[in-house]
């Protein structure tokens, strides 16, 4: 009998300890100088053997190290010592503790991709110590995906501040190209009621992290995973209704409506005022995301007229795509769109803005307040010599930009005072150093200013822009700016390189068809033409000659490379002059030319293009003639301006045509105030106003996550018939 209760006993015993060592409860400890195993196991009240068994990266007798983090397991009321290997057990009563609550139970979960314990533990209603207390390894390694923890699960009253049940709410994870209006319109709620449910959502910009998790309301009998479209709409049969025209409308044969609706047989056919069910139309929308759909947030006082005229689309495939539309229209509703919808509206990260017209829209009350930092170099000018100074001019690029911009500036606050606008303008000259900047900023006061335009130079725009993100006071960059810096007040007013050349592929991915592709790019642009190729991968790839006093072609290997059948679309891709000079000679030999007549008197066409028009295509050694035979065609942050108001303006102003940099500083300038106008908030506006365009540039600014407000907007040019011309 002893022998059979004896392995019992054992198993009982094991179980129990084995309960006790889940229900363990530990305490972390910082090491600080001059502590030892000894001294921190008598302040726990607990053996060095027992902080030594939950610490398996240190031994007996080795010196602690400052700052290392230990686990110190802790006991209950009466706490326990272990035997050590030269000790008996001897009960050592502890001070008094809060006593734990039990879980009532567990669950498991499986660690993803980015998640946090602070978000596990938030999603499941508990503390990241009694997720740790119950997963022992937390304690000294790091959460890692697809780790599985043991979740308790308490008896607990959630304690919710906003009174909110948590059994009507779920966690959402955020996928990728999904945003708040893709998951808003999922839920069925508008953008404020999300806000209010997840307060920790940032107010200055509408970005959403992949993997972060939101708090939703649960859709009545079902999960957003599995929604189940409602089957039926009630519709009210009106007068002179027919069977033919319901099935036009409603896409539904006759005989299916009668037999859900027997009453019609009953009655002898359709009557006025009948409530009939029709089958709701499915639509095959695929995953609600930006990949597939643009949202459009209701305005109040909108009309199912006024809505579907500015959509484009008709209100019976809206309330397909949007079967809460069968409700009625409320102000805030999220409505989504097909991604290829057009109408009287622009599109921004796939949100539909309202066009505002900005001159409609001036308050004139409003008097905004500039701030112009520019290097004008008054320093190195000579009053009493004209001819040193404008020399001067000529020679440094800083004098001559800032003065074509802030001459292109001042005809625009002509222009706007006719408008009613009344601007405060002052204007400093930072002589492009940053000492001087900092000076400049210590006399002013940056919170009355509506917005800085300038510096130019990186050290400098850094210093403004800091000082100014105390006072939300936005920093206009007219030039182009080569940072890595997080500036996020900054409005970056010159498009980036990176997005031209993305526009320019995307316009000739759409206009491809039978086209030959030819790629000539040298050594520095070695990274441009595989993003080329992957664009294109059929493309052909002429070699370049690069020696050290020359760099060039091989004519007879580009002919070889051209088609007689085919248009021949030559992308060049180089900083190099002489190369480019090169090749739009060689291009041009063969345009319009038979290549051997021998074989063919068929003429070759060909094209030539860029992804980036630099300086090296403007040299004065490239043939216009040359670029206007190929019709060159490249994307570009400007266009080339004809004899319009603003020109006669300047002209008679300053007695000269206007360079580049002074019809940018005309547009930036009056786009900067106009909105300004129509509200005093450059960063809200932002978020309102779509594309703008002027005499030379245009305006699209989107707000990186922390870096600033880039401009989107560009075109592209071409050359032909010796002029350039806008094509997109």
């Amino acid at each position: 009998m002893n022998q059979v209760f004896k392995p019992i006993l054992l198993l009982l015993l094991f179980a129990l300890v084995g309960c006790k060592a889940m229900a363990q409860k530990f305490a972390t400890h910082a090491v600080k100088s001059g502590e030892t195993l000894e001294s921190i196991a008598k302040q726990y009240k607990v053996t060095p053997y027992n902080i030594l068994k939950y610490n398996k990266e240190i031994k007996e007798g080795q010196q602690l190290r400052p700052s290392s983090i230990l686990v110190i397991p802790l006991e209950d009321t009466t706490t326990t010592i272990e035997n050590t290997p030269t000790k008996s057990s001897i009960p050592v009563t502890g001070e008094p503790k809060t006593n734990q609550e039990e879980p009532i139970g567990f669950t498991s979960h499986k660690v993803r991709k980015r998640e946090t314990l602070y978000g596990i533990a938030k999603r499941y209603n508990i503390t990241e110590e009694d997720i740790k207390r119950y997963n022992r390894d937390l304690y000294s390694a790091q959460l890692k995906k697809r780790m599985v923890l043991r979740i308790p699960k308490y008896n607990r009253v959630r304690a919710d501040e906003n009174g909110l049940n948590a059994d009507d709410y779920e966690t959402y994870t955020v996928a990728a190209k999904e945003t708040r209006w893709s998951i808003a319109h999922k839920y069925g709620i508008t953008i404020d009621s999300m806000e209010t449910l997840n307060p920790t959502l940032a107010k200055n910009t509408s970005y959403l992290a992949e993997g972060a998790e939101l708090m939703m309301p649960k859709k009545a009998g079902s999960s957003v995973q599995n929604q189940v479209t409602e089957l039926f709409i009630s519709y009210t049969v009106p007068a002179k209704m027919n069977f033919y025209r319901l099935e036009k409308e409603f896409g539904v044969k006759s005989d299916e409506i009668v037999r859900l609706n027997p009453e019609i047989s009953e009655r002898g056919g359709l009557k006025e005022g009948m409530v009939i069910r029709i089958p709701e139309r499915k639509v095959a929308t695929g995953e609600v995301n930006t990949d597939n759909y643009i949202f459009y947030v209701v305005k109040p006082k909108q009309t199912e007229f006024s809505l579907t005229r500015k959509l484009g689309i008709s209100y019976r495939d809206l309330l397909a795509l949007n079967p809460d539309l069968q409700n009625g229209l409320k102000a805030g509703m999220i409505l989504k769109l097909p991604k290829e919808q057009t109408g009287d509206f622009e599109v921004r990260n796939a949100l539909v803005l309202d066009k505002i017209n900005l001159l409609d829209s001036i308050n004139v009350v409003i008097a905004p307040k500039l701030l112009f930092i520019l290097p004008f170099r008054i320093d190195k000018m000579d009053a009493n010599n004209k001819a040193n100074t404008r020399q001067m001019i000529q020679k440094r690029t800083d004098a001559k930009l800032s003065l074509g911009l802030y001459s292109g500036a001042l005809v625009a606050l002509d222009s706007l005072a006719e408008l009613g606008i009344s601007v405060d303008v002052k204007t400093v000259d930072n002589q492009l150093s940053p000492l001087k900047t900092k000076s400049i900023l210590l006399g002013e006061d940056l919170a009355r200013y509506s917005a800085v335009v300038g510096p130019l130079d990186v050290p400098s725009l850094q210093e403004v822009a800091v000082r100014a993100s105390s006072h939300s006071v936005p920093v206009i960059a007219p030039i182009p700016v080569d940072t890595q810096l997080s500036m996020s007040n900054v409005f970056f007013s010159y498009t980036s390189d990176q997005l031209l050349r993305r526009r320019m592929l995307a316009h000739l991915k759409s206009k491809v068809e039978e086209q030959n592709i030819v790629i000539i790019a040298d050594s520095t642009n070695a990274v441009v033409r595989d993003s080329i190729l992957a664009h294109f991968p059929e493309a052909k790839v002429v070699e370049v000659v690069e020696e050290e006093k020359n760099i060039g072609i091989d004519r007879e290997k580009v002919a070889k490379l051209l088609s007689e059948e085919q248009e021949n679309w030559v992308i060049v891709e180089t900083d190099n002059f002489r190369l480019a000079a090169s090749v739009t000679s060689i291009l041009n030999s063969f345009h319009n030319s038979v290549l051997d007549p021998e074989l063919s008197n068929k003429k070759v066409f060909v094209r030539m293009f860029t992804t980036n028009k630099n300086k090296a295509f403007e040299n004065d050694v490239i043939s216009g003639t040359h670029l206007s035979n190929l019709n060159f065609t490249y994307p570009s942050v400007y266009r080339e301006i004809g004899n319009d108001a603003f020109v006669k303006r300047y002209r008679k102003r300053f007695g000269d045509t206007p360079d580049r940099f002074a019809v940018r500083g005309f547009d930036i300038t009056y786009d900067l105030v106009l909105k300004l106008a129509f509200k005093n908030n450059l960063m809200e506006v932002s978020k309102l106003i779509g594309e703008t365009e002027y005499t030379g540039n245009k305006f699209s600014y989107e707000k990186d996550y922390a870096s600033g407000y880039y401009n989107q907007a560009s075109y592209i040019m071409s050359y032909e018939d010796m002029r350039i011309k806008e094509i997109k």
